[in-house]
């Protein structure tokens, strides 16, 4: 007994000790473009292209993520992982031109997609069906900390005037002493796997029949046409609200923080949409949510630089809260034996629409300026609401919540 409670601690503690270095390092990317477009010169289209290319290549590696963890274990995914993001960010420290840049944003990207779904996988594995609630909840909930812990240590670091190369060569040992610490660890870990079965299975079923492990196939696709709208919002908003904010007259430094202010949003939009989703249900909860992030990005392009700042905390709820309803509602909809590749799915498909979001309205930004781009993020915000009428209201599964 007291092997099984150790080992779902450990599972759980490598799972969010990943989170928070990948999700934190992912999250700098937001903070680090308005510098990056100031150091080599980028316009809006070139920023929202180079987003797009390092979601592309984290959307590409991340729907194999299950798959690898199945064959070489969730510890070995997560550890290439965390060493590969590394060596993105110390890249980039000495990156001598844009092309160089580039090929680091697009080696991070490569190194965020093998968490989420070995992680989930981890701790799914190690917990029974009837507990894993709570530690899905808290590795959900390590992300955010881990988004604020790099992005804020980011802003005030530039604030304070460190420059952004050390900044990120820093980040980058982070990455490779979490990476060597998990694998100095997985022996042991692996041994406590070895000396009990994982609670949910029973070694009678492989599950080699269940495919992807899709229990209602056209739901899902509609669950994905609902993410993939939502995610290219938000996308659209953490990449090009610091733009915003530059162009209506505030210095970089206070910029920056736009994009942190936004998370911290998303901190309590996670944890209250959940609960609003429960008492008013998926649907009326979604469209009430969508509707208030179209009237927050409207607000946001009219208010004044300083007025506007008041508005990123509230705008960051809305824009933010709404996974918490369309990822808690996609576990209904796989089966408990593949959570991991279901999962794996919906998490590549919103890193598509990370890729086609900052793309778009950087093009929008460009031909008609950053105001119009947010307004054309406010009809793309509503465009999330009609495909949410063909989802079921009730499910056959009790809901689990995972990481965005």
């Amino acid at each position: 007994m007291q092997s099984k409670s150790h080992r779902q601690k450990s599972a759980l503690a490598v799972s969010c000790t990943a989170h928070i270095v990948q999700d934190g390092l992912s999250a700098t990317i937001y903070v680090l473009l308005p510098v990056l477009a100031q150091s080599f010169g980028l316009t809006y289209t070139q920023v929202g292209l180079f987003k797009g290319l390092k979601s592309l290549a984290q959307a590409a590696l991340e729907m194999c993520s299950g798959i690898a963890a199945e064959w070489i274990g969730e510890l070995r995914v997560i550890v290439f992982g965390l060493a590969l993001s590394g060596v993105g960010y110390a890249g980039l420290a000495f990156a001598p031109s844009v092309l160089f840049m580039l090929v680091c944003l697009v080696v991070i990207g490569a190194g965020t997609a093998f968490q989420h779904a070995p992680a989930s996988a981890l701790i799914v594995t190690a917990y029974p069906i009837d507990a894993r609630r709570g530690p899905l909840g808290l590795y959900n909930s390590s992300g955010d900390i881990g988004k604020l812990i790099f992005t804020g240590g980011f802003s005030i670091a530039i604030g304070a005037g460190l420059a952004w190369q050390n900044i990120s060569f820093i980040f980058g040992l982070a990455a490779l002493v979490a990476a060597i610490a998990i694998a100095l660890f997985r022996q042991a870990f692996e041994k406590l796997q070895q000396s009990e079965t994982a609670p949910n299975q029973d070694g009678s079923d492989d599950g080699s029949h269940l495919g992807w492990g899709i229990l209602h196939w056209r739901n899902y696709c509609t669950l994905l046409t609902v993410v993939f709208f939502d995610t290219m919002v938000q996308a659209g908003v953490l990449v090009f609200v610091a733009f915003l904010l530059l162009s209506k007259g505030l210095p970089l430094a206070i910029a920056t923080m736009a994009t942190v202010i936004v998370l911290i949003g998303g901190i309590f939009g996670k944890a209250g949409c959940g609960f609003l989703a429960d008492r008013l249900g998926v649907r009326p909860a979604f469209v009430l949510i969508q509707v208030l992030t179209a009237i927050g990005l409207i607000c946001i392009a009219l208010a004044p630089g300083w007025y506007a700042m008041l508005l990123l905390l509230p705008l960051g709820v809305v824009v933010q809260g709404s996974t918490s309803i369309t990822y808690g509602f996609a576990a209904d909809l796989i089966h408990p034996r593949r959570m991991a590749r279901g999962y794996a799915l919906l998490y590549s498909s919103s890193s598509f629409s990370s890729v086609a979001g900052p793309l778009v309205f950087g093009l929008f930004a460009d031909t008609f300026g950053i105001e119009i781009a947010m307004y054309a993020m406010a009809i793309v915000a509503l465009l999330a609401v009609p495909p949410i009428a063909f989802l079921p209201t009730t499910s056959a599964q009790q809901p689990t919540t995972a990481s965005v």
